[in-house]
């Protein structure tokens, strides 16, 4: 028997400590041995209408690694619909595994079965390592599912749209940093060139930007370096990029004691989630460093945007960009408010958004 003292006991951990220090309504750990599946659903809000967001499927580390990203990304997804004005609560799932060895048909099928158990309190979506086409064996097995193909009256791949809300954001903060929103000239580095951050480059190279990136995934960069004339760099060495504008479109985190220091650019936006690995320490940090930061959960918030006329019935790609590119103004109604307040931007976005949810909780229940 291993004896833990007091002081040791308060590092343990305890997924019950972390579900309830992020305020969440429910957590379901999904497992089918005969099809290998292992996922994690976490339900964050439902004041202001169902759970809604997307699958990952990654090799985490641990069940602990899956269990603290499936909970960011869920409370992420919370104040994504709350400062979208859109009526969804937050939620996320994830799948632990190496996609290339373990999606099949019955793997997806078995997971919407896990999904369509939630009654609706959760609706699902792609995200890393997932496909439009995974969408629809989801949907075989439940209704609870967007992002289906336009031939399949869905709004398809949310991609292009989440990227377009990203470079929204982007040319909103650097109008606040350097007094006018174009990116022709300006050096911008791009962290992660896959689902969202390929179209991304795509939007920065025809305004002339000078685009440098870095992804694990080789057949990622190639797709870049096929269409654009990039400089291409290894991952670890994006953060030594001398850049205006840094973009992280990979995982969390990248914004942390070990990079902040690193990083030369004046502007952080990109379509990652979770960028900031503690919200307060490493929002102050940039802030102290003169960096203007987008939040993330404000810039990449047209995936959602683009999905929710789906859900109601009545999805048309126009009005879609046109909603996401209300991402402009939103960014700098907080970039602004961050300035007059003396506070980070992120702390102001929050703010924003958890001040929507109290107001509609005082008339609405949890989902």
């Amino acid at each position: 028997m291993v004896e833990v003292n007091e002081a040791q006991s308060t590092e343990v951990f305890s997924s019950f400590n972390e579900i309830t220090k992020m305020g969440h309504e429910q957590v379901v750990y999904c497992y089918d041995e005969p099809t290998g599946l292992k996922a994690i659903i976490a339900i964050h809000n439902t004041v202001l209408g169902p759970a809604l967001g997307g699958t990952r499927m990654w090799s985490y580390a641990s069940d602990q690694d899956a269990l603290i990203d499936v909970l960011r990304l869920s409370r992420g997804m919370t104040y994504k619909a709350a400062i979208s004005g859109l009526n969804l609560g937050g939620g996320k799932a994830v799948i632990i595994g190496d996609a290339k060895q373990l999606k099949n048909e019955a793997f997806l099928r078995r997971f919407g079965r896990f999904v369509d158990s939630l009654s609706g309190r959760y609706i699902t979506a792609e995200d890393m390592n997932m496909s439009t086409a995974d969408m629809v064996q989801l949907s075989y097995e439940t209704d609870y599912v967007m992002g289906l193909p336009e031939s399949m009256n869905g709004s398809g791949d949310p991609s292009p749209v989440t990227a377009y809300g990203v470079y929204m954001g982007m040319k909103a903060t650097v109008n606040k940093a350097y007094g006018i929103d174009s990116l022709q000239g300006k050096k911008i580095s791009v962290q992660g060139v896959g689902q969202v951050g390929h179209y991304l480059v795509d939007y920065l190279i025809k305004e002339g930007a000078i685009v440098t990136v870095a992804d694990i995934n080789e057949s990622n960069i190639k797709r870049v370096t096929d269409k654009h004339d990039v400089t291409v760099v290894n991952p670890e060495m994006i953060y030594d990029v001398d850049a205006d504008i840094y973009a992280p479109c990979a995982m969390g985190a990248t914004i942390n004691d070990n990079t902040i220091s690193r990083i030369k650019a004046n502007v952080i936006v990109g379509a990652a989630n979770n960028q900031l690995k503690d919200e307060v320490k490493h929002g102050d940090m940039l802030k102290q460093k003169g960096i203007f930061y987008a939040p993330d959960f404000l810039v990449n918030a047209g995936g959602i945007i683009n999905i929710f006329p789906e859900l109601m019935g009545n999805y048309h790609k126009e009005l879609a960009l046109q909603q996401t590119e209300k991402i402009y103004d939103k960014c700098t109604e907080i970039l602004n408010k961050a300035e007059n307040e003396d506070k980070t931007s992120h702390k102001a976005a929050l703010e924003i958004a958890d001040k929507r949810i109290a107001d509609m909780g005082k008339v609405k229940l949890a989902y």
